[in-house]
């Protein structure tokens, strides 16, 4: 007993209409679209805003969804640093040893008032916004901010990406 197999007409059973179907887009919709859903974060955690970064990470608010997956160990991993919490002018150095280990593309977030602006430690020790040091892509505001603004922001940084021009080749490669 022979197997009957269904077979793919070459030429379409209806005129006008292909067998096969293409598809056309532009390089960097293409490309746009394969990076805002393959975000892979660094987590540079340095006060409390941290309950609200791993209240992020929970189930409840997923961020695996937004292709945010679980955070990377090392800035040569991750294409996304997440700065959370005060900055103070000692760590500045060490921020910015973090940022420049990071591969291109590369995205910074302010994740609360303290790594935008300082916060409420208006004092000699604390950085008054990470911006000073490193460029910022999007920033959360909030003390802390509340996830669903953190997802907010995840959502307009992977908009952000998908209508960037991204070019295969650049200045320095």
């Amino acid at each position: 007993m022979a197997a009957s197999h269904p077979t793919i007409p070459i030429h379409a059973d209806k005129p006008g209409h292909s067998a096969f179907e293409f598809l056309s887009t532009r390089k960097d919709e293409l490309v746009g679209w394969a990076r805002k859903f393959s975000l892979f974060p660094y987590p540079f955690v340095t006060a409390c805003c941290a309950m609200e970064f791993m209240a992020v990470s929970s189930t409840p608010y997923d961020t695996d969804r937004f292709g945010a997956a679980l955070p990377r160990f090392s800035p040569r991993q991750s294409d996304l640093l997440m700065v959370v919490g005060t900055v103070t002018h000692k760590q500045a150095p060490i921020l910015l040893k973090v940022y420049e280990q990071m591969c291109e593309p590369k995205w910074v977030m302010a994740f609360g008032a303290c790594a935008t602006s300082g916060g409420f430690y208006q004092n000699y020790a604390a950085l008054p916004g990470i911006d000073r040091i490193i460029p910022v892509d999007i920033y959360v505001p909030g003390c802390p901010p509340r996830p669903e603004t953190v997802i907010d922001a995840i959502m307009k940084l992977q908009e952000r990406i998908a209508n960037d021009h991204h070019p295969i080749l650049t200045k320095d490669f």
